[in-house]
């Protein structure tokens, strides 16, 4: 039953790696890797944060600024990759002469990921950013 059960998760793992790599890739390796790179260091810095609440809470309080920098990053280039997708979509499309529905909906779909990624990578590191700052607040009022 449990051999069952871990070849069941692997498949559905490998699934959903499979999907998100794929979207990572249809998205644009250069924009999705430089959000990708701005939400590790934001995870990065959250833990860092998390780490030094007692020890160095002045060192703490600079990995917020880092947080907040670091996700307003990842969230502008997922709009300026967006913006870019849109326009080279809209340029196949004048080249080619024709909009069928089809090239027009993967396009969109395109041009749509970077800024998804960079929403979820503003959102992760915001929810980060609100514990941090709760959990120094209560640690200041300890102290």
């Amino acid at each position: 039953m449990k051999l069952k059960t871990i070849r069941i998760m692997a498949i559905i793992t490998g699934l959903l790696g499979a999907t998100l790599l794929n979207r990572f890739l249809e998205g644009g390796a250069l924009f999705m890797s430089l959000i990708l790179i701005c939400f590790l260091l934001s995870i990065y810095f959250t833990l860092s944060g998390f780490i030094n609440i007692k020890t160095n809470p002045s060192l703490s309080n600079k990995m917020l600024r880092l947080i907040n920098d670091s996700s307003i990053l990842g969230l502008t280039l997922g709009f300026l990759g967006g913006y870019l997708g849109f326009i080279s979509g809209f340029d196949a499309i004048e080249a080619s002469g024709n909009a069928e529905p089809v090239i027009l909906a993967g396009g969109i779909k395109v041009g749509l990921l970077p800024p998804l990624f960079g929403l979820f990578t503003f959102a992760v590191c915001r929810i980060g950013m609100l514990i941090l700052r709760i959990i120094q607040k209560n640690s200041h009022d300890i102290n």
